[in-house]
């Protein structure tokens, strides 16, 4: 899935005839990049194919599409990369990338609820305190989060960068009685 955003239309840079008289472009290039919109893509059109311009573009969070067009001109498009959801926790989840590696992991996407968070709370009780599951849902799990957190487990999770796909760390707490 693309990070760009379907109602924002491309903003267009034709920087062949500044080429096409010696000129050097890349300030020109930088700020129409400084001046996009969040998810909007940038589409360039060069005299040739600006390789160079690629990695700078990766470094800055865009990825490129190249396509020569009439006269050996070139169009690239510089679309933002994707980027994963935030990641969220339970109250009482502290630093979550100091877990342990996860012991159990489940591929959960192709069970409609309640199925996956049946599966994962069978699983976690399996598991003794500290322990780690992974879990990949085809959705974000709200009824599950108050049902660990009641049984004393920590979360976190969030969406992929496709945003397809909901993965959810529990780390397992002490018995409650």
């Amino acid at each position: 899935m693309s990070n760009v955003l379907p109602e924002i239309a491309p903003k267009v840079l034709d920087v062949r005839p500044m080429l096409r008289s010696g000129g050097e472009p890349f300030q020109a290039i930088m700020q129409a990049v400084q001046e996009l919109r969040p998810g909007q893509a940038l589409k360039l059109f060069a005299t040739f194919r600006p390789q160079p311009l690629f990695r700078v573009m990766q470094g800055a969070g865009f990825d490129h599409e190249a396509h020569e067009i009439e006269g050996g001109d070139w169009e690239v498009i510089f679309t933002p990369q994707p980027q994963a959801a935030p990641v969220e926790t339970s109250v009482d989840a502290d630093r979550p990338e100091t877990w342990p590696d996860p012991s159990e992991h489940l591929d959960l996407t192709d069970l409609d609820p309640p199925e996956p968070m049946v599966r994962i709370l069978a699983a976690a009780e399996a598991l003794g305190p500290g322990e780690v599951l992974f879990a990949v849902l085809s959705r974000e799990p709200l009824f599950l989060f108050p049902e660990l957190t009641k049984r004393g487990h920590q979360w976190a999770g969030n969406f992929d960068e496709t945003g397809s796909a909901y993965r959810i760390l529990v780390r397992v707490g002490e018995a409650k009685e």
